[in-house]
């Protein structure tokens, strides 16, 4: 049951009561018992029609009738069986009572029904993530001394379901595994930058506030490669809106930055004795 529907059982009754001293002015026990009896029927009517399943679903105006008509059977039921013995006519201020406080009740019932009805929640924005495959997904790269690949490379972006606006800019991602082929250099990576270069040979742009796309090599010990030694590292990036129309993306340049070293292995030895067991 709703806040409205309990609302409008509530003043059913109450309003049920109120109109008993002024239709029934014989028999009643006052404004006070009236209005109890008739919140106990309305109350009573709307738990009875739950539980048959037959509680009404009509709207304001078809809950109010029903909650008035079970409202106001205890109370021709009291006025029938059990009413009271003292006879004459109601006091001219509790009339005025009974009037007024049926006018406000109506008022509300009305405003209830004829009120401006309440709009419904806003529903939460549907995102999802749009995916943009890149051909080929892989590529091998050489600088230099340092070989390796790049694998599973993938452009998304998070846009709203139905408008497509756009949430979170395009990005891409790869898993970059980097290789030190030299047999006698060690190299330590510095850093690399990624390059979106268009058909034309020209660099495509970020959009603005967008940082560039650069490969940092954040985790200790995958910045220094020894002699055959590989490290792996993830990359997320910015990647341009304008890199997402069809045929204009044509090359990704990986610009790598390291300082090779040379690399030696020396062995020593020394002479050593057992002594005897003790």
């Amino acid at each position: 049951m709703s806040f409205s529907m309990f609302v409008t059982w509530v003043l059913a009754g109450v309003l049920a009561g109120v109109l008993a001293g002024l239709v029934m002015k014989q028999g009643g026990y006052g404004l006070k018992r009236d209005i109890t009896l008739g919140l106990v029927g309305s109350i009573a009517g709307a738990w009875i029609f739950r539980a048959v399943g037959v509680f009404p679903g009509a709207g304001i105006v078809a809950t109010a009738v029903v909650a008035f008509i079970a409202a106001a059977i205890p109370i021709v039921a009291q006025r029938k069986f059990w009413p009271t013995e003292s006879a004459g006519e109601e006091k001219a201020v509790i009339t005025v009572w009974r009037w007024g406080l049926g006018a406000a009740v109506v008022a509300v019932v009305v405003w209830l029904t004829l009120g401006p009805a309440p709009q419904p929640a806003a529903t939460a924005a549907v995102i999802e993530d749009k995916t943009y495959t890149v051909t080929p997904a892989a590529m091998k790269v050489k600088a230099g001394i340092v070989t390796g690949e790049v694998t599973e490379m993938k452009v998304t972006e998070r846009v709203e379901q139905g408008s497509g606006r756009v949430v979170s800019p395009a990005k891409l991602t790869a898993k970059v595994v980097l290789k030190n082929s030299s047999a006698n250099q060690t190299v330590r990576l510095v850093a690399g930058k990624i390059l979106y270069v268009d058909s034309q040979g020209q660099p495509i742009k970020l959009e603005d506030a967008r940082s560039e796309p650069t490969l940092k090599f954040a985790t200790y010990g995958n910045d220094r490669l020894d002699p055959g030694q590989e490290a792996t590292e993830s990359l997320d990036v910015a990647f341009p809106a304008e890199a997402l129309k069809a045929k204009k993306l044509k090359e990704i340049y990986l610009e790598l930055a390291y300082i090779p070293s040379p690399y030696r292995e020396e062995s020593v030895h020394f002479t050593v004795s057992i002594g005897g067991q003790r």
